[in-house]
């Protein structure tokens, strides 16, 4: 088979902002065959690497591993835990996937309470909005997001059929429990509206406003501002409402409405995409919810480890969130090179969302302004992966063709959270692989 110099490559314009999001080539990540292509030699990628990960101050932690036999072909400290930033997403996402399945829905139900009152039950949702939809269909870009109005008027259509037109909504958030914030944040992920206090009842993830992207702070108390909301909702819809108090509903109380969340694959995509921490933090404690554990930090990390260890990935992997937000998380280069692996193999479908969520060089999510340039523009749509950021850390763990077709599977993780991590450096180590065809 001929070798593909970077000259011949069809290489990819630099798209335009409008462009890019709606781009997502992955076919380029699914071929029918991915053993067909021969196994890059090992010495020869590793002489390629080594020049751009071999200098001491970068710290680099790094590993490249054959897709099919998952035989390592390049190694860098690939044992050695390290900050993992949003590359955490990847390993919440496979143990979702493969604990859950991609078909997976939250529901937030209504059901009457005490008195003269109702309970507005949260699942989780990270989805739930109150903003009308847009001409597409979509909230937030993730279609067929739970909707509050919806839920509103369901819930006032049956109170309205039983002759009831006044109530006090109260809300029960139990479905998670502990500390709404994780081990290892740092004070200003929520004033700075990184992430949203994670609660089970939670509308437009607690953005204070929710319908203009540039405001990024959040609400204080999401439940209670969920609650106030749909009592606003309901009192439109001809039900006179106000909010009430925090209040378990009882497991036999009769459901009046209920709306679900899109399928798990869809809250994937979306959590891979754009790093979204809110749905990665509801998709952790779904996995303890689903394995009966509790739904807090801590239950949700010993889940999503033990979903791994089921798949036979869990070892290096040892995290305080599921969004990666945690300065305490530790997963090695190798730990994610094979959790990318697996989640492209034909034989597990059912992971599959956590590979066509990944952004795409040059394209798609977090990567579409990167790969713009001459020293990495060759592995434009080439490289798929997830990206990770914190102060003085950079990662990158993903799947990419090199030159002869045949599938990798890589993890590229630098800094030590001291000083600077420049994305660059592993944007180059990226395209060498994948234009190697060594």
């Amino acid at each position: 088979m001929a070798k593909l110099t970077p000259e011949r490559r069809l290489v990819p314009q630099p798209p335009t902002v409008a462009e890019r999001e709606p781009l997502r080539p992955v076919a380029a990540v699914a071929a029918a065959d991915p053993a067909a292509a021969r196994v890059p030699d090992a010495s020869a990628l590793a002489g390629r690497l080594s020049a751009l990960a071999g200098d001491p101050a970068a710290k680099i932690n790094a590993v490249v591993i054959d897709a099919v036999t998952r035989r390592p072909l390049f190694q860098q400290r690939a044992d050695r835990p390290a900050t993992p930033a949003s590359t955490t997403k990847l390993a919440t996402s496979v143990a979702a996937l493969a604990a859950l399945g991609p078909g997976h829905r939250i529901t937030t139900r209504v059901v009457r309470g005490a008195g003269n009152g109702v309970v507005l039950v949260g699942g989780g949702d990270p989805t739930l909005t109150a903003l009308p939809p847009r001409p597409e269909g979509e909230h937030r870009g993730l279609p067929g997001a739970a909707s509050l109005t919806e839920l509103a008027r369901r819930t006032a259509a049956a109170l309205k059929a039983a002759g009831t037109t006044r109530v006090r909504v109260d809300y029960d958030d139990s479905a998670y429990t502990g500390p709404r914030t994780a081990p290892g944040w740092k004070p200003n992920y929520l004033p700075d509206g990184e992430v949203a206090p994670v609660s089970a009842l939670t509308v437009d993830e607690g953005r204070t406003a929710p319908d203009d992207p540039t405001v990024k702070t959040r609400v204080a108390d999401p439940p209670a501002a969920a609650v106030a909301t749909f009592a606003r909702l309901l009192t439109r819809e001809g039900v006179r409402a106000r909010p009430g108090r925090r209040a378990p509903h009882r497991e036999d109380a009769a459901r009046l409405a209920q709306v679900q969340s899109p399928p798990l694959s869809a809250l994937v995509e979306r959590l891979m995409s754009a790093s979204d921490n809110d749905i990665a933090e509801a998709v952790a404690r779904q996995v303890a919810i689903g394995k009966g554990a509790p739904a807090s930090f801590t239950g949700a990390a010993a889940a999503v480890r033990a979903a791994l260890d089921g798949l036979g990935v869990g070892e290096g992997v040892s995290v305080s969130d599921g969004s990666g937000l945690s300065t305490r998380n530790r997963i090695t280069p190798l730990a994610l090179a094979r959790i990318a692996a697996l989640a492209a193999a034909p034989e597990r479908p059912g992971l599959r969302a956590a590979v066509t969520g990944m952004p795409v060089a040059g394209f798609s999510g977090t990567l579409a302004t990167r790969y713009l340039t001459s020293d990495s523009q060759a592995a434009a749509g080439m490289v798929h992966a997830k990206t990770g950021t914190l102060n003085g850390v950079s990662t990158l763990a993903g799947i990419a063709r090199d030159a002869e077709g045949r599938l990798l599977a890589f993890a590229f993780m630098m800094g030590d959270g001291k000083g600077h991590a420049d994305p660059a450096v592993l944007d180059r180590l990226a395209t060498a692989m994948a234009t190697c065809g060594c």
